[in-house]
C-alpha cells in the first residue's frame, strides 16, 4: 500500500498534468542512461512472402552514450541532449541547456525521479539560484508517471532496436533526428486536436442558435383538429 507521502506525490505530478500553473512550463526530465551503438555482424535478411526477417544473434558495439530529454507535457515537444556519462556534472549542464530554451517571463515545473544526482550540492545550490524552477519528484519505483518514459519506449521501438550505428556519433545524430520528427508530429497532432476543439465548439454555438427541431405540419393539423372538433361539438349528456 502507497504510503502517504507517496500519495502526495502520485497527486502533485498528475495535478500538473491535468491542471498546470499558468504562464508556467511543465516538464518531465529524465535520462536515458548507457544506449549502445550496436552494429550487426551480418546483413539483415529482408521479409519475403512466406518467410519473415532475419538478423543474426550477435552484434558489435561502437561505444555508448547517454540521453537527457526533458518533454513539454503541453505541445509534447523535446529538449534532448547527448552526454558521454549521466553524472550530476552532466545533469547540471543539462539543466542549463533547457534553461536557455524557456521564455524568462515563464515558471518551470520539473516532473523527475529521486535519483541521486537531483540532489547533490551543486545541484541544489543552481535550483536554489533560480528560483522560478520548481521540482517535483516522482515516488520510488513509479517511473511510469514520468511522461518521458513514453518517448524513451518510442525512441527504442522505432530507433535503437531495428537501427545500426558504426559509432558513436552516428548513434547521436541518428537521436537528434528522432527528437526532431517526434517534435514535429506531436506539435502538428497538437494544432490539429485544437482546430477540431474549435471547429466544433463554433459548431455545437451555431446549433443552439437554431430551432429546434418542429412536429410534422400533419400532426400538427391533426391536433388541431382535434381540439377543434371537442370544442364545436359538445358532448352529450347522459340520458
Amino acid at each position: 500500500m502507497l504510503g502517504f507521502r507517496r500519495l502526495e506525490q502520485v497527486w502533485d505530478a498528475v495535478g500538473l498534468y491535468l491542471d498546470p500553473p499558468e504562464r508556467a512550463l511543465v516538464l518531465c526530465v529524465d535520462e536515458k542512461s548507457q544506449i549502445q551503438a550496436p552494429d550487426h555482424s551480418q546483413p539483415l535478411l529482408p521479409m519475403r512472402p512466406g518467410q519473415v526477417e532475419r538478423r543474426a544473434h550477435d552484434y558489435l558495439r561502437h561505444g555508448t552514450t547517454t540521453l537527457f530529454a526533458a518533454v513539454d507535457i503541453a505541445t509534447g515537444t523535446i529538449i534532448g541532449q547527448c552526454f558521454p556519462r549521466h553524472r550530476s556534472r552532466e545533469f547540471l549542464k543539462f539543466l542549463r541547456v533547457i534553461e536557455s530554451h524557456v521564455p524568462d517571463d515563464l515558471e518551470v515545473h520539473l516532473v523527475m525521479d529521486n535519483y541521486a544526482t537531483r540532489k547533490t550540492p551543486a545541484v541544489r545550490r543552481w535550483l536554489a539560484g533560480h528560483p522560478r524552477w520548481h521540482v517535483h519528484f516522482t515516488p520510488t519505483g513509479a517511473s511510469c508517471l514520468n511522461q518521458v518514459e513514453r518517448f524513451f519506449a518510442m525512441f527504442t521501438d522505432k530507433q535503437l532496436r531495428r537501427g545500426v550505428h558504426r559509432s558513436t556519433r552516428e548513434l547521436e545524430q541518428a537521436i537528434r533526428d528522432c527528437i526532431k520528427r517526434f517534435s514535429l508530429r506531436t506539435l502538428y497532432t497538437t494544432q490539429r486536436q485544437h482546430e477540431l476543439i474549435k471547429t466544433s465548439e463554433s459548431a455545437h454555438w451555431r446549433g443552439s442558435q437554431q430551432p429546434g427541431p418542429q412536429p410534422p405540419p400533419d400532426r400538427v393539423r391533426g391536433r388541431q383538429c382535434g381540439r377543434q372538433s371537442e370544442s364545436c361539438h359538445p358532448k352529450l349528456a347522459p340520458s
